[in-house]
């Protein structure tokens, strides 16, 4: 169904409306008055002062087509009838009437319109023949018919650029919504990168500062190794906060910027060896590697490679955290096709509070309080992976850590 599209008129588009119909308004009315003799009668004076007049009060009446288009339309096309000086503005006024394309309208004032050439031609006759009659009826809806054509073409071209204007809109706020989805996105992305590097950081410290709370035998070089420990690791998270608020304070993030790059599994190593340095070197962090997927682990996607490398130093961290001198055990096994299985285990324990030898009233616990988000991202990381990750004792009485992404 046509929509009634309003495009409001320019200044110009008034003027050249108003010289169009004065145009062919005096050439009707030149050819009206070129059929009055040098000394009219009477009623043909009457007859030219009425056409004038007529062709004057339709123009006056041109611009109110806008409110009321049929009216005026029905209006000017009874007024044509009369007034060959009101030409030019029926034409006008009828071609914006078939804009709206609403045909009922247009069939209402074509009867009008032909009726009004009929009484125009019987006040002023052109040829005496009695088939002219049939042939004015011809041409009047030739004519018609033309305005109508033009008014339906313009009609629907206003439609055209209405719906590429809005169709142009609406591309351009789901671009809008696209880059603000894909900021958020990459800030989740990074917000979540940097969870999991903070928090191994910050454990580390706290885990440090701890055993420098508590105990008192130890030499002066291995205090000083642990301040060393937790000052590095400290310099190491404050990095890499400023980095995460940086990103995130970023309203567009900058096109051809290099990411941070993420670690692997190729990274698993050092991420074990800085575990077991949690207990001066010697504490039990084992690793198993099945032999099939040790052969093929270089071939893993990196992005699973990114995942089972922060669920795993995740999973180390949550660990030492709460069971510090519990042994740990990693196992990786999996193959192309059937998945990445990771399982890390440690055995249950009771954090139990430490009395301070100083003071005999403070106490403390090892490791920091939990987040409560380190699991639950874990979970979600592995999820958008494509995989599945649960955290639960075994009831044996371990607590185990069993992660699957997929490995195509």
């Amino acid at each position: 169904m046509p929509t009634d599209t309003y495009v409001p008129r320019s200044a110009w588009g008034i003027l050249w409306r108003l010289a169009v119909a004065l145009g062919a308004g005096f050439l009707t009315f030149g050819l009206v008055l070129s059929d009055i003799p040098v000394e009219p009668t009477a009623r043909q004076g009457l007859f030219v002062l009425l056409d004038l007049f007529l062709g004057v009060v339709a123009i006056v009446l041109m611009p109110f087509s806008r409110h009321a288009p049929l009216t005026i339309a029905l209006i000017l096309a009874a007024l044509s009838g009369f007034s060959g000086f009101a030409l030019g503005a029926v034409c006008i006024v009828l071609v914006s009437l078939a804009t709206r394309r609403r045909w009922q309208e247009i069939a209402a004032a074509g009867i009008v319109w032909l009726a009004s050439t009929l009484a125009f031609e019987a006040l002023h006759p052109t040829l005496d023949l009695p088939w002219w009659g049939a042939v004015l009826v011809v041409l009047s809806v030739l004519v018609y018919g033309l305005l109508v054509a033009i008014g339906v073409s313009i009609g629907n071209r206003r439609d055209l650029l209405v719906s590429l204007r809005e169709r142009a809109e609406t591309a351009e706020r789901e671009q809008a919504a696209r880059l603000d989805q894909a900021r958020t996105t990459e800030r989740t992305r990074i917000a979540r990168e940097m969870h999991d590097v903070l928090a191994h950081r910050i454990s580390l410290v706290a885990m440090h500062s701890g055993a420098l709370a508590y105990r008192t035998d130890l030499t002066r070089e291995e205090t000083s190794a642990a301040a060393a420990v937790i000052q590095d690791n400290a310099h190491l998270a404050m990095t890499e906060l400023r980095e995460v608020l940086g990103v995130l304070r970023e309203t567009d993030v900058p096109a051809g910027v290099p990411e941070r790059p993420q670690p692997t599994l190729d990274a698993l190593p050092d991420l074990l060896d800085e575990v077991r340095g949690l207990g001066g070197g010697d504490a039990d962090v084992g690793c198993e590697i099945a032999p099939a997927t040790a052969e093929r682990l270089p071939d893993l996607p990196e992005q699973t490679s990114r995942s089972a490398y922060r669920i795993l130093q995740e999973s180390l961290t949550n660990a030492r955290k709460h069971a510090p001198a519990a042994p740990v055990r990693v196992e990786i096994s999996g193959e192309p096709g059937e998945g990445l299985v990771l399982r890390v285990t440690n055995p249950l324990v009771t954090l139990c509070t430490v009395r301070m030898p100083d003071d005999g009233a403070a106490s403390r616990t090892s490791g920091a309080p939990p987040s409560g988000l380190g699991l639950t991202g874990l979970a979600e990381r592995a999820r958008l992976t494509g995989g599945e990750l649960r955290a639960a004792p075994d009831g044996a009485g371990s607590f185990v850590v069993r992660a699957w992404l997929p490995w195509t």
